[in-house]
Order: C-alpha cells, then structure tokens, then sequence
C-alpha cells in the first residue's frame, strides 16, 4: 500500500509541476536569458573598459614624452587635456597635475591654479592627489596670495599624518616669514630640520634658512 501512496504522491507533484511550468515558464526564460545577457554583457563591458583604459594610458604617456620638449608643449597640453576628458579619476588628475606644471612654466598662471583648483575640488580623485594640488596652488603663490588664505588651506596638510606633512609646514614657514612671524617661522623650522620623517631636502632647506635667521 506505501508504493501506491507514493506513486499517489509522486504523480500530484508531477502534475503540480506541470501546471507551474506552464503558468511560469515564460518568465523563467526570460529571466534565463537575461542571466546570461548580463553575463554577456559584463564580460563585453569589462573588455571594453579594459581597452579603454589601455588607450588612455597610451594618450598620458605620448604627453609625458611630450611634454619633455619645449618645443612639443602644445602637443603635450592636448593630450593631457584629452586625457583629462577622457580617462577615469586617476588619469584624469594626473593629466591636469601636468599640465598644470606646464602651464605655469609657460607664464600661464591663472591657467595653472585653475586646474590644480580643478584636481582639489574632485570627490572623485584620491585624497593624496587632492591634498597634492592643494600644496601645488599655495607653493605656486608663496610671494602673493593672501597669508590668511593660504594658511588656512595649508592647515588641512599639515595635519599630524598627511603625507604632505613636511612640505605644508616648510611652505606655512615661509608664509610666516612673508607676514613677519619670525618667531612662528623659527618653530617651525627648526622643528622640521630635526624631523627624521621629513624628507632630506626638507630638513636641509629648514636647517639652512634656520641659520640665515639666526636660529
């Protein structure tokens, strides 16, 4: 009698199935398919990305050469503008770094700080190359920007563990100096020529000014 229960059984759960299948099976293909179309898919766009970004590079690195010669500047501006269009976060600050570092050497202040502006203001771009443009627009303006201005953008940087520690404290010096703080500048240099995280060249720049004022 239990094989007959279970043939009983076995067949109500056939025709259970049965009346499913044809009142889903539809929509379990088309959700088959679309698993496998989003697979597809994922597949053609990392391809496509990854050529992208191959390219990209590409453009960046033909820039750098570029940018090398004088007389290739403009050659070299095009492409990190391309780049700057084109890339993803990463090559996209780097590129108007460049060509800012260009730009400046060429006259074209406003044009420089504008771009490193630019980098500091993306959410997009890593911190470090943010902090970075940061220090690029205040040393670029050491002589002529506003004192308070560029302390309280140099305050941010030289913050215990911020990578630019060093150099934010070494430009805030000078800025003391420029505003007749010398007793501050004194601090800070001295504090930075016994600095064993500084780099060499911090701690050789802050000793010999250090000197010259008589500390």
């Amino acid at each position: 009698m239990s094989d007959i229960f279970a043939e009983i059984d076995e067949d109500l759960r056939a025709e259970r199935a049965s009346k499913l299948l044809k009142k889903y099976g539809g929509l379990l293909v088309v959700a088959a398919v679309a698993v496998v179309l989003g697979v597809g898919g994922w597949q053609l766009w990392r391809g496509y990305t990854a050529r992208e970004t191959a390219r990209v590079a590409q453009v960046y690195l033909d820039a750098l050469r570029a940018g090398a010669v004088p007389a290739e500047r403009d050659a070299a501006l095009a492409g990190f503008e391309q780049v700057a269009k084109e890339g993803p976060a990463g090559y996209r600050a780097l590129a108007k770094l460049r060509a800012a570092a260009l730009r400046f050497d060429a006259g074209d202040k406003e044009a420089a700080l504008t771009l490193w502006n630019a980098v500091a203001a993306d959410q997009g771009v890593d911190p470090l190359l943010r902090d970075f443009a940061v220090l690029q627009w205040c040393w670029h303006q050491i002589d002529s920007a506003d004192g308070k201005m560029l302390a309280g953008r140099l305050a941010p940087l030289a913050a215990p563990g911020n990578a630019w520690r060093p150099l934010a404290e070494e430009a805030q010096a000078l800025v003391d100096l420029r505003e007749g703080r010398k007793d501050a500048a004194r601090e800070t240099l001295k504090r930075l020529s016994q600095d064993q995280q500084a780099p060499d060249g911090v701690r050789g720049r802050a000793g010999g000014l250090l000197a010259r004022l008589g500390g």
